[in-house]
């Protein structure tokens, strides 16, 4: 069966070092264990593994495990800093480093381009460039340095997404407000700041009536779309009690829950399975975190394996084929 990881994560050491230097706010430290780490002021964001800057590694990886293509996307804090220049350069600097690993294992990897958001015109000009280069979707976090991605100053890139029908991978970084929740005393920005941040995000949409502007966006919510499942309900609770001058959406929560996509990175079957209950299983796919030192692979085959056999094929690899027109 055909194996296709649509959550997998890779660094460039140029784009690394351009971090270093200008990264502002996020900066890197040295943990207890003397490796590296990527913070935003004190609080955690992401530790770089040797799997992120290492294609050959990658492939190796894929090869144990059984994975037949990877889809992989810059991880926060992606390219939200630094300003106008040093943003599309470190946009151009990751792209680039994708596009070449996809020329040197053409069968086994694909991209999500990074787009410098905060500035549309630029992000709008890589968006066009790194489509001509073989990009295969957009990877967004769900926060652009605290500014929603309903954001109308945002409308012209996923104006240009949404007539390409792309693929968009929204991923989470630390949510606002992270640095005044004391996040960083337990590394809690991973465990419960991500799935709040990816959870408003969606939501937002959902609410804003996203959806109905931009039909063809093929969304997917990371991590098993954080919260989104589970609060099912109180969606369709608070869409019941709306005022209807306020209402924006067309159609019901659930409707658009089961609009966009998922992958099954959430830990534990039971999980992947009540995602599954409530959005069907033609709409969530494989992901493992790969390298992250929180990456699932081992259980995002063994909990996809609980499945029968015609949802297991769907969520490996027949879903993905379809979203990513592979």
């Amino acid at each position: 069966m055909t194996v296709i990881d649509v959550h997998t994560h890779a660094y460039t050491r140029e784009w690394y070092e351009i971090m270093r230097k200008h990264g502002g706010d996020y900066n890197i430290q040295l943990r207890p264990d003397g490796k590296e780490e990527i913070f935003k002021k004190n609080t955690p964001v992401a530790f770089p593994q040797p799997g992120h800057f290492d294609y050959d590694l990658r492939v190796k990886q894929m090869d144990a495990t059984g994975i037949d293509i990877s889809i992989v996307s810059l991880t926060c804090p992606n390219v939200y800093w630094g300003g106008e220049e040093i943003s599309c350069a470190a946009a151009v600097a990751s792209n680039d480093s994708m596009v070449e690993a996809q020329t040197k294992y053409p069968d086994r990897i694909r991209w999500y381009t990074s787009l410098p958001w905060e500035y549309p015109e630029k992000a709008v000009m890589e968006l066009e460039r790194s489509c001509a280069l073989g990009a295969s979707g957009v990877m967004v976090l769900a926060n652009i340095a605290g500014r929603s991605l309903t954001d109308p100053f945002f409308a012209p890139i996923w104006q240009a997404i949404d007539d390409r029908g792309l693929p968009v991978l929204v991923h989470p970084t630390d949510p606002p407000g992270a640095l005044d929740m004391d996040m960083g005393s337990y590394d809690l920005s991973w465990s419960v700041g991500f799935m709040f941040d990816t959870t408003l995000a969606i939501t937002r949409m959902i609410f804003d009536g996203f959806y109905d502007k931009y039909p063809n966006l093929k969304i997917i919510a990371s991590h098993g779309g954080g919260a989104l499942p589970y609060l099912v309900g109180r969606f369709e609770k608070g869409d019941e009690v709306e005022l209807p001058e306020r209402r924006k959406m067309k159609r019901s929560p659930t409707d658009y829950l089961r609009h966009i996509y998922y992958d099954c990175i959430n830990y534990d079957p039971r999980a992947m399975q009540y995602l599954i209950s409530i959005v069907g299983h033609e709409h969530v796919m494989f992901g493992t975190d790969w390298p992250h030192q929180v990456f699932d692979t081992k259980g995002a085959f063994e909990n996809t394996a609980t499945l029968s056999d015609d949802q297991c094929k769907a969520v490996r690899s027949s879903n993905a084929i379809k979203v990513f027109n592979l």
